[in-house]
């Protein structure tokens, strides 16, 4: 079993959800929001647990980059929800560091909670981070 997510995430297992950011408004049109259309995400819905995926918001209705308070809520809200279902395992992409335009270093700090649940799996980038963050606080 992997402990990060893969880069690029081409198939999923039954039990694997696809964490991706979204917009608001559902669109799914670039990105990994793109990719999570072939794991069951549904247009119009941009938030929350849709086939093999969770939509987490980056974007608002506007499709602007949401501040990073109002991400951080979404993630707190997606926490609650792996906790509940430790029946999944959650790939989780490099949210918000794509097309919502943050940095790793901005980003990784709101997963710092994530990194010893077994159902999660983050991306290298963020764990790296948060470890350079442990070792150098």
């Amino acid at each position: 079993m992997d402990k990060y997510t893969p880069e690029k995430i081409k198939k999923i297992k039954r039990n694997e959800i696809f964490v991706f950011g979204s917009n608001l408004l559902g669109i799914h049109g670039s990105g990994a929001a793109k990719d999570a259309m072939s794991f069951g995400a549904v247009r119009g819905i941009g938030i929350g647990h849709e086939g093999q995926t969770y939509a987490l918001p980056t974007k608002d209705h506007k499709i602007k980059t949401l501040p990073l308070e109002e991400i951080q809520r979404f993630v707190n809200e997606f926490y609650d929800y792996v906790v509940q279902h430790p029946e999944f395992i959650f790939l989780i992409t490099k949210i918000g560091c794509g097309l919502a335009g943050y940095e790793v270093t901005q980003i990784a700090p709101m997963f710092k909670k994530f990194v010893n649940l077994p159902n999660v799996r983050l991306p290298k980038e963020f764990v790296e981070h948060l470890n350079f963050q442990k070792t150098h606080a």
